[in-house]
């Protein structure tokens, strides 16, 4: 593709910042990489590794110029980082951003986008339960589903440079609504984090020392219990009402099994299990 982006500025520079600014460098995708952060410690280290060129504290001063800005810190934090560096993102400049939550962060940006700016969301469906540059991959999206969420306000041009340029470090583009990508993750991405931050709570408050007794089963189940909390407690805020309800549909599922099995109705609940085992191994080995 061609350079559309001369210079690009990250804006939270961990595994999925980290990780980007290395597919754009294997890809000679840009001239200049920008990391902005909080952590001026957490900067040294992507500079040292290679991920970006220079480094700032204050975003503002660092979107200076930038053809792209990536939003890739906590959704909750994306507003006031945009009423912050707004007046300094150059006309013709795109704001994109990598966030697991999509309408609440689309209805925030959009009224604030400087004229002549273009913001075009977007959702990779990769990740681990570490947050850190250690981490960071070049390879990380190559092969993953990476959703954009154009809304009537998107500038096409925009939509199709972004388009380009994920495809450019391998991913694969899937076309959703925000309100469309909110009511599927919900139930595919949010809900199995809730489930695994209270499952682990609910095993603690039973009486902590079980937990030393786990085996595989529960550390596979809940290894996403070790995600970051801040990012989870946004995510849960911005999408409330579908988390709400995908949650009372799981609470009926379980209120089903525990029937069952209150009713020693054997062959029913290994029907379910049946069922629940051929959907997930629809999903492959991993």
């Amino acid at each position: 593709m061609n350079m559309d982006f001369k210079r690009i500025a990250i804006i939270g520079v961990g595994l999925i910042g980290g990780s980007f600014g290395l597919a754009l460098k294997k890809s000679r995708l840009c001239e200049k990489i920008v990391g902005i952060g909080r952590n001026k410690e957490n900067l040294i280290k992507a500079k040292e590794r290679g991920i970006i060129d220079e480094y700032f504290t204050d975003a503002s001063r660092g979107v200076i110029d930038a053809d792209l800005i990536l939003l890739s810190t906590p959704v909750g934090k994306f507003q006031r980082i945009l009423e912050r560096i707004r007046g300094n993102i150059k006309k013709g400049a795109i704001v994109t951003d990598v966030g697991s939550v999509k309408l609440e962060v689309v209805k925030g940006l959009e009224p604030l986008i400087p004229e002549g700016v273009s913001f075009v969301g977007t959702h990779p469906i990769a990740g681990r339960e570490s947050s850190g540059i250690a981490d960071a991959s070049a390879e990380f999206f190559a092969g993953i589903r990476c959703i954009v969420t154009p809304t009537s306000n998107t500038d096409k041009n925009a939509l199709g440079k972004i388009i380009s340029l994920w495809e450019a470090i391998g991913s694969k583009i899937s076309l959703m609504t925000p309100e469309e990508h909110d009511r599927v993750f919900a139930i595919v991405s949010h809900i199995p984090h809730v489930i695994a931050y209270t499952l682990i709570n609910t095993i603690m408050d039973l009486d902590e020392n079980i937990l030393q007794h786990s085996g595989p089963s529960l550390k596979d189940m809940t290894r996403i219990a070790l995600s970051p909390t801040e990012l989870w407690r946004d995510i849960c805020s911005y999408n409330r009402e579908n988390i709400i309800k995908s949650l009372n549909h799981f609470i009926s599922h379980i209120t089903d099994i525990k029937a069952l099995i209150e009713k020693s109705d054997w062959d029913a609940l290994e029907k379910e299990f049946q069922k629940a085992q051929a959907g997930r191994k629809s999903l492959g080995c991993h």
